[in-house]
């Protein structure tokens, strides 16, 4: 998927919520949190991170703070599997139609549970990937939470 296409499927999906969600594109490189918040100059933990989990033949998104440590205990627990790993790169692509680095934490395999780390709330808006490693979208967790259908979390590591 070139990143037009992947903006242009975010864009898309967000268009049937009518929350004027405007995906957007940055020159710089927004592919790591650290990444993305200098090129938008804010702080980290604006920063919605999206990771995709495998236990077992479980997968789950898992959208958090920039600045946190998700705990894989936790993540266990929420997927109800065995060993967590982190999915490899051609497993991110295949499950949710992104590639590593701008994965959308909306329109993805309906399948695939979606956790949103509660940590966020902090922010009034957080920033999370749109399609590509150069997207961005400004959001409320209260607009993430309905775009994604997510369940809020905590899964901070203590």
């Amino acid at each position: 998927m070139t990143v037009n296409s992947a903006l242009e499927r975010a864009k898309k999906y967000l268009d049937k919520f009518s929350l004027g969600l405007e995906p957007r594109e940055h020159e710089q490189t927004t592919k790591t949190s650290v990444e993305a918040a200098e090129a938008l100059g804010v702080e980290v933990g604006q920063i919605a991170k999206t990771i995709l989990f495998r236990a077992g033949e479980t997968y789950g998104l898992f959208v958090a703070a920039g600045d946190i440590k998700i705990d894989s205990k936790k993540v266990k627990g929420l997927l109800d599997g065995g060993k967590v790993r982190i999915a490899k790169p051609d497993e991110v692509e295949e499950k949710t139609g992104y590639q590593v680095g701008g994965v959308c934490p909306f329109d993805i395999n309906p399948e695939i549970k979606i956790f949103i780390d509660s940590s966020m709330a902090r922010f009034e808006k957080v920033f999370s990937a749109a399609g590509s490693s150069h997207s961005y979208l400004p959001i409320t967790l209260e607009q993430l939470q309905e775009v994604t259908g997510g369940t809020i979390v905590d899964m901070q590591k203590e």
